[in-house]
């Protein structure tokens, strides 16, 4: 296609979304595609960045503000916002247009990061942070259905390792970048600093980017969207008080478990009913799709826990810097880049996936196990090569799974393939937090005891790598082996949790990925395997 046919994309007539299908793919020239990629880097840049910078100047933040018992609802408002729209973008841009709600996703963001670092109060900064939430829902959805509609899932491989690295550098890079701001600038320009790289993304976006109009006289499902996210919210509520704010078994946080499920189950129903469901149930009739779901749900299990909790055995146990605590996971996010660069290039030359996401589970529960072998005598290089085992699983997954789902689907449901992929990686990280920090507490809390130490629970809340420097020596080493036991415990579940994503793996079918030298034998065996 040359250049003056892609500027005049524009211009093309608007496609009826019930006669595209999943053949309708149009290659666009490799330098239009790299410049639309820029805008894409900086804006899933933006998205992975905010957390992670704002998680380093919270302590600044709560002082000035004078809002410590509402810290937790700072993180809290943006990521349910987060999760509850993510499927709400994916649908809309598939009905309106992945373009404009893009566009709208980043504005909203931007105005959201422009609001927090006005904030005079928490309660300012809890309510901006939530509209900062609802435009981050967006980003990543936006990225992922955007590269879907511009490459064809065949060569995808060449662009996907661009967003291995931004999710390296983004957890590397965060904590630094927040601490230096935290240091040296003001706090509020954690949030600030997202302007400048929102704008350029948005001219990226504006100019280089062009899609075909979209045309479509459905309606938004709002019985199913308002269900969904009441569904999601108490998914994520559960998770995150769960053990820390309600006990288990508190009459909150089982309330909130059956206003979740009866909120699904209604969800359920209605999809079922509409013309344009939010997330349309028969895309699980595909079992890849389904398959992929699980898979990524997992990884987002694996994934958050071991972010969470590794850095506090680093620190405490073998006595890493704090200040540099982003470092500490390198080895990890080594591990994922590289990985995903070599199976990026090996699905482009050769079409073939399947056999990745059962090598990437099996390498990923492998890493878990070694990692449930810590102990306070284990060497800070011998941890390293563990992570890396880690993150090399992760990096056969990570694009992999994305790109089976959008491979799975037509494409007038990209945007449905996306937010669902995403959504299921970061309600998995949720939950694995959530069910891994409990055990973590519980060995801690045991082994404390166990040692005499009757203040297991207050010790526990409280340490820190500077409170144990004021502690007797004994009390130190029970603490560091509380620590690894806690670990242990963690990764060892989190190897049996693995062993389920090996099982989903070996249902995946190898279906022929768009853009083959037969894209109508493709079309055919998508069509086959959405009937089985």
């Amino acid at each position: 296609m040359t250049t003056q046919q892609s500027e005049a994309a524009q211009d093309e007539p608007p496609v009826d979304l019930g006669k595209t299908d999943d053949g309708g793919f149009e290659q666009r020239p490799h330098r239009e595609i790299r410049l639309v990629m820029i805008g894409l880097v900086i804006t899933m840049l933006l998205a992975m960045l905010d957390n992670l910078i704002v998680g380093t100047a919270m302590p600044t933040i709560v002082g000035e503000l004078h809002g410590a018992e509402h810290m937790s609802w700072v993180v809290t408002s943006y990521t349910l916002a987060t999760a509850a729209s993510t499927p709400i973008w994916g649908k809309v841009g598939d009905l309106y247009g992945r373009k404009g709600s893009f566009l709208v996703s980043i504005a909203i963001f931007l105005l959201g990061s422009a609001l927090s670092g006005m904030s005079g109060s928490m309660t300012q900064l809890i309510a901006f942070r939530a509209v900062q939430g609802l435009g981050a829902g967006g980003l990543m959805v936006g990225v992922m259905s955007i590269m879907g509609a511009l490459v064809l899932p065949r060569d995808r491989g060449k662009y996907q390792g661009m967003f291995a690295a931004v999710m390296a550098l983004a957890t590397v890079g965060g904590p630094l970048i927040g601490g230096f701001i935290t240091d040296h600038l003001n706090w509020r320009w954690t949030f600030y600093v997202n302007l400048p790289l929102g704008a350029i993304a948005l001219i990226f976006i504006v100019v280089v980017l062009k899609l075909p109009k979209v045309r479509s006289d459905a309606r938004i499902d709002y019985l199913g969207a308002i269900l969904l996210t009441v569904g999601i919210v108490s998914a994520v509520l559960v998770t995150t008080w769960g053990g820390h704010e309600y006990a288990w078994g508190s009459k909150q946080i089982l309330g909130l478990g059956a206003l979740g499920a009866a909120s699904l189950i209604g969800f359920c129903y209605v999809e079922q009913r509409v013309a344009e469901p939010i997330i349309p149930l028969k895309l699980f009739r595909n079992r890849n799709f389904t398959m992929v779901s699980i898979i990524g749900f997992i990884v987002g299990f694996a994934m958050f826990g071991a972010v969470t909790f590794l850095p506090t055995y680093q620190q405490i146990v073998q006595g890493a810097s704090a200040t540099n605590s982003g470092l500490l996971l390198m080895p990890m996010m080594f591990g994922m880049l590289v990985v995903s660069l070599v199976v990026g290039q090996a699905i482009t030359k050769t079409g073939k996936y399947r056999i990745f996401p059962i090598i990437g589970t099996t390498v990923m529960a492998g890493g878990s196990l070694l990692l449930s072998t810590l102990s306070v005598d284990t060497k800070s290089f011998t941890s390293s090569c563990y992570m890396v085992v880690l993150g090399a699983g992760m990096g056969f997954l990570m694009q992999v799974t994305m790109l089976v789902a959008q491979n799975s689907v037509e494409m007038k449901d990209m945007g449905v393939a996306s937010s669902s992929a995403t959504l299921f990686r970061t309600i998995g990280g949720s939950f694995g937090v959530a069910l891994f920090g409990t055990l973590y507490v519980n060995r801690l809390t045991d082994t404390l005891k166990a040692a005499g130490m009757q203040g297991g629970g207050q010790s526990t809340a409280s340490m820190s790598p500077e409170t144990l420097k004021s502690m007797p020596p004994e009390q130190v080493s029970v603490i560091q082996h509380g620590i690894a036991n806690g670990m242990h415990t963690v990764f060892l579940w989190g190897t049996v949790i693995s062993v389920v994503a090996i099982a989903a793996s070996l249902f995946i079918r190898e279906v022929k990925l768009r853009g083959g030298a037969d894209a109508a034998e493709a079309k055919a065996e998508a069509a086959l395997e959405g009937a089985l």
